[in-house]
């Protein structure tokens, strides 16, 4: 072998190595990683084999560097501040609001009295029809702690390998959704939200439920062992929320984990409530306009509220109000100074079935 060619495949492993120690690593893994490069170093013998063995092995050191082994935010434990984000963001919900203060009023105690003792945070599990907050309670809780928030869809999910990871054995695995999600947010404590965990695919229900009871278990996910990783990752301090429309598909072993919190449907009071002092002045500000260029008389919102009957949520609603807006807004800039929306004209603005 050529010098030159010597000399860059020792510069490509050095930096390697470089990049390994340029983070706190578990020594377990540190050692893992020596057993790598020394292998590389056998394989630089045959230039054919070690490019290949190298990208493999540049890829799998890059996601270990990413990930956030020793980085976590520091939590806001203020039931003021966390009673002030939660009213901002929901209306209503007195009961699911008070649980969250609770569990916030516990963590700071814990963490004032007992600093040394690891603390196991409750699993929540929303329960509730389609557009009645369950999501978005998920980042208001991450918002309330000063955490960042990991979303996982299970809706059709059907390969429990976008949760584990595909083994490094195959040329195009990657890790699975939680390694990717801590290594995107950065920190070791997020709030990691497991939304419709009701809606995986029928043919890998046992699977992922069986990835599941690991994964939610305090006494597992403390080294949660992702396929690709292949060495234990603590999500230990990571909060979980779990939300569903109801539990007939979760398996009794997921569910004994779980702590059961009811989403209440919403009544045309509370809709228009929310629709009012929430949707309306965020929808306003999202289409640019300005305060006073819309206006909506009380008469009309029932059927803003209700236009093909009852809804349990209020995406529906949110739907209508944004829509009101985008009309407006293309009226404004047609010349018009202001939009008055009553029973007269309300039709024109709201989408017609």
């Amino acid at each position: 072998m050529p010098e030159n060619e010597t000399l860059t495949i020792k510069a490509a492993i050095d930096k390697l190595i470089a990049k390994s120690k340029s983070v706190a690593l578990p020594p377990e893994l540190t050692s893992r990683l020596d057993e790598l490069f020394s292998q590389l170093e056998i394989n630089s013998h045959s230039e054919e084999t070690f490019w290949t063995f190298y990208q493999s092995t540049a890829k799998y050191i890059d996601w270990v560097v990413s990930l956030p082994w020793n980085t976590q935010s520091d939590d806001i434990l203020d039931t003021r501040h966390t009673q002030e984000k939660l009213d901002e963001n929901h209306y209503g919900l007195q009961d699911v609001k008070q649980r969250i203060i609770e569990y916030v009023s516990v963590l700071s105690l814990q963490k004032t009295r007992h600093p040394d003792i690891p603390f196991r945070a409750p699993i929540f599990l929303f329960v509730g029809l389609v557009g009645t907050g369950k999501t978005t309670m998920a980042r208001s809780i991450a918002d309330c702690l000063n955490r960042q928030l990991i979303r996982i869809p299970f809706g059709g999910l059907g390969d429990p390998l976008y949760l584990r990871g595909q083994s490094r054995l195959h040329s195009e695995a990657e890790p699975g959704a939680l390694i990717r999600g801590l290594a995107t947010c950065g920190t070791r404590n997020p709030v990691i939200l497991l939304d419709e965990i009701d809606r995986v695919a029928d043919d890998a229900l046992n699977t992922i439920m069986g990835v599941l009871v690991e994964l939610l278990d305090p006494e597992q996910n403390a080294r949660f062992t992702d396929h690709y990783l292949d060495f234990p990752f603590d999500l230990s301090q990571a909060f979980f929320v779990a939300t569903c429309n109801n539990t007939s598909r979760i398996a009794a072993a997921v569910l004994d984990r779980l702590e059961i919190i009811q989403m209440p449907s919403y009544t045309d009071e509370e809709k228009l409530n929310i629709g009012k002092s929430y949707l309306l002045p965020r929808a306003i500000t999202e289409a640019g306009l300005n305060q006073g260029e819309l206006t909506i008389t009380e008469s009309v919102w029932p059927n803003i509220i209700r236009p093909l009957g009852f809804d349990a949520g209020v995406r529906t609603l949110k739907r209508n109000i944004e829509g009101l807006c985008r009309k407006t807004a293309a009226l404004i800039l047609s010349g018009q100074k202001q939009i008055i929306i009553d029973e007269s004209n309300v039709k024109k603005y709201l989408p017609q079935w």
